[in-house]
This record gives structure tokens, sequence and C-alpha cells, in this order.
């Protein structure tokens, strides 16, 4: 029984899963963060670029 027991807390395959769910979700907060200072960048651009070419008509 002991050396189950010891065997069991040896085992570090669980520990590597628990490690790329980790690196997935750092990641994915990382995109999300890029991702939504891009977009306001972005809109930012598109509006000023579509005021100078209609004159703030058409936006």
């Amino acid at each position: 029984m002991k050396n189950a027991v010891l065997k069991f807390l040896r085992d570090e395959q669980g520990a590597t899963a628990v490690e790329y769910g980790m690196i997935a979700g750092l990641i994915a907060a990382a995109i999300t963060v890029i991702v939504g200072k891009l977009g306001s960048q972005l809109n930012t651009v598109f509006t000023s670029i579509c005021k100078a070419v209609n004159n703030g008509t058409a936006c």
C-alpha cells in the first residue's frame, strides 16, 4: 500500500496536462488583450480615414 501511494505521488503525468492548460489559458488571455487594443486602434484609424475621404458625411 505504501508503495502504491508513493508511486502515485511521484507520477508527474497529470502535472503536464495542468501545465498545458495553464499555458493555453495565458495565451488566450494575451490574445484577448491584444485583439481588444488592436480593435480600438483600427477603429480610430478607419474613422479618421473615412472622415478624410468623405468630409465626415458617410461616417
